[in-house]
């Protein structure tokens, strides 16, 4: 996986999991790994999470126990060189990542998008669908998903709509996406990787907590070094 590569799998993949954890900009991790005494550049590090990022997500998420069978679907403007762009998201009722997609626009072809890119993903048709009272969602399931129940409430969305906080944290940190392209790949990654390492520890006790971690970082380890 990282042959050809001046340092070892294990100093790679920590910036990568440092990068796409802790709302870091790759200088930050160049210091952080100089103090460790590791010299490596920021630009090295950028080519390793563009390279390897992505990759790593795609195994994180073959590693889910499960995703159930209730999404809730919202979407937010995003600004990209004063330009709107939708962010489309998509979660489980336990909060689990299942999609995120960019696009220029929020009526119905662009949502039937999402949800045919969903269904690809997923590999399942859900029994339930919850979004706010956007047109183009309703008009997007009679054509991809026309047996599933949809219930349209702004309040019964909250988990799809918190889900957006941490990209919010990010792209303030990045001081905005800076293309189409590099938002979408950059999101694609960071969505999994992130929630890996982020279990509701609000709702665990100390010790099952401590648990997931252990095993969390154990899944890590498995597919990056």
């Amino acid at each position: 996986m990282y042959s050809r590569h001046r340092f070892p799998g294990e100093i790679i993949s920590y910036c990568v999991w440092l990068y796409y954890t802790f709302p870091l900009s790759y200088r930050d991790i160049e210091k952080m790994m100089l103090y460790r005494g590791i010299k490596v550049t920021d630009a090295s590090i950028r080519d390793w999470c563009q390279k390897f990022g992505q990759q790593d997500a795609n195994q994180l998420r073959h590693k889910r126990s499960y995703v159930t069978d209730k999404w809730h679907l919202d979407e937010r403007v995003v600004t990209i060189k004063q330009q709107q762009y939708y962010l489309w998201r998509a979660v489980d009722s336990e909060g689990n990542v299942l999609d995120v997609l960019l696009q220029r626009h929020r009526d119905t072809e662009p949502a039937a998008r999402f949800f045919r890119k969903l269904l690809k993903k997923q590999g399942f048709v859900p029994r339930l669908m919850v979004t706010d009272k956007l047109k183009s969602y309703e008009a997007a399931k009679k054509q991809v998903m026309k047996n599933v129940e949809h219930r349209q409430h702004k309040g019964l969305n909250n988990r799809a709509e918190n889900s957006h906080q941490p990209t919010r944290v990010r792209e303030r940190r990045m001081r905005r996406f800076k293309s189409l392209g590099q938002a979408q790949r950059f999101l694609s990654a960071f969505d999994p990787i992130r929630s890996h390492f982020h279990p509701k520890q609000h709702q665990l006790s100390a010790k099952r907590y401590r648990e997931q971690m252990r095993q969390r970082f154990e899944d890590w380890w498995e597919i990056t070094v």
